[in-house]
């Protein structure tokens, strides 16, 4: 909720004043992390949830599904030449969400509850260097240490899918024989 909170807050004061310290990310970014993380309310608790919670219902494809359009934040960091350590962070805030999302039944609470895109468009946007229009291009380190999370991260997925395939054989093969 207080990641809401900050991003209704900080859209507010964007419009209002122009504030030449900080820089101004796309609305594209913006828009796809309210859909994604805050897009619906629940009214008397004021819980907020998006797509992400709809999606991760889907077992295994949501999950793989949510992470990847968090790592489209994650790469559009890149361009706005986000020091390593921050992209770095936000791998580490996309790798907490798939991985905390694998547990059954408290994995999809936990996904409801960890936001990260939200959290990766605060990091973006507390710690980007340039502004939207400067960001046509990044340094070619940068995209190669954004390789090797999002490769990280896709190591991951195919191993959650092939410890699902052997924990599924396992089940069918063993419950043939008693």
């Amino acid at each position: 909720m207080r990641a809401y909170k900050d991003l209704e807050l900080r859209s507010q004061m964007s419009q209002s004043v122009l504030r030449p310290s900080t820089v101004q990310i796309e609305r594209e970014l913006e828009v796809l992390t309210q859909l994604m993380d805050n897009q619906f309310r629940v009214p008397i608790l004021d819980w907020r949830f998006g797509f992400n919670a709809i999606i991760d219902l889907i077992p295994e494809f949501g999950d793989i599904a949510t992470t990847l359009i968090a790592c489209y934040i994650l790469v559009s960091a890149v361009r706005y030449r986000v020091p390593k350590i921050t992209l770095l962070r936000m791998g580490i805030v996309i790798g907490i969400y798939f991985l905390g999302g694998m547990v059954p039944f408290f994995g999809y609470l936990f996904d409801i509850w960890w936001k990260p895109n939200v959290r990766n468009l605060n990091l973006l946007r507390r710690r980007a260097t340039v502004s939207a229009d400067e960001a046509k291009r990044a340094r070619k380190s940068d995209w190669l240490f954004v390789g090797l999370i999002v490769g990280t991260i896709v190591f991951l997925f195919v191993g959650s899918i092939i410890l699902t395939i052997s924990f599924w054989w396992y089940l069918v093969t063993h419950l043939q024989t008693v």
